[in-house]
């Protein structure tokens, strides 16, 4: 297996990625909360780009994976300049994000940023805003007392151990909501949810859908499929949907 290679940023970080060349655009994979570019999707789609040709791009935010940084240090801000910076130096031309959870949240984030550079858009489970409409919507009082006065508070995953949230998270999560206003996507957008999600309920893709400026977008609702999204008929559809959009592109749509 090939070694990750490292990008210094501006910020000072030490980003992990893993780069395939081929013809364009770059499909880029944008990872979830506390995943990592090793993960079953990023993995497979990287295998499926090398057996087409295409390039691809997976790389760990800061905090995750290989990278430099703590987690418990990191927030949605920092997440999204690392998602800046390995875009506008390892890639060329069009872009095409695929954001998986909070991947998907970060993917809108980066179309908010640089729209004239993607070519489409997919999304999976995403999770736009989940800081506020997750975390802090669902914090009792007692845990927002904790959030205030020991800087985190530790929540449990059906996924893995538990997320210490800190309030810098919460707070910088914050600046960077994209439900709150216009949300323009000129370009054409495919979103994938389970329907057995614990994570991200139907209502969240629901919302998003409603609330996006977007000619044309759809909303793949898979029943029983769980947050993962990683079983191979999931892994297929996350196939399709990429295929879909750069034969769109490749007819000029």
């Amino acid at each position: 297996m090939a070694e990750a290679q490292y990008l210094e940023t501006t910020q000072g970080r030490r980003i992990a990625y893993h780069l395939t060349k081929g013809k364009g655009p770059f499909v880029v994979f944008l990872g979830g909360l506390k995943s990592d570019m090793e993960g079953t999707k990023a993995v497979h789609l990287e295998a499926w780009a090398k057996a087409r040709g295409q390039a691809f791009l997976r790389f760990d935010y800061s905090g995750h994976g290989e990278s430099s940084g703590s987690f418990e240090e990191g927030a949605i801000g920092d997440w999204h300049q690392d998602t800046l910076a390995a875009v506008e130096a390892l890639t060329q031309g069009q872009v095409l994000p695929v954001g998986s959870s909070m991947g998907g949240w970060q993917a809108l984030l980066l179309a908010r940023a640089m729209p004239e550079r993607l070519c489409g858009l997919v999304t999976i489970a995403a999770a736009p805003d989940f800081t506020e409409d997750g975390y802090w919507a669902s914090f009792s009082d007692a845990q927002k007392a904790e959030l205030e006065s020991r800087g985190y508070v530790e929540l449990p995953s059906d996924y893995m151990e538990p997320y210490r949230i800190s309030k810098r998270m919460i707070e910088d999560g914050r600046k960077h909501l994209v439900l709150r206003e216009a949300l323009k996507l000129p370009f054409p957008v495919r979103c994938l949810q389970g329907t057995a999600d614990t994570a991200v309920s139907t209502q969240t893709a629901l919302r998003l859908l409603d609330h996006a400026d977007c000619n044309d977008m759809r909303l793949n609702l898979v029943k029983d499929a769980d947050h993962r999204f990683s079983d191979g008929p999931c892994l297929g559809l996350i196939e399709q949907a990429v295929e879909e959009l750069l034969q769109v592109r490749a007819r000029g749509g």
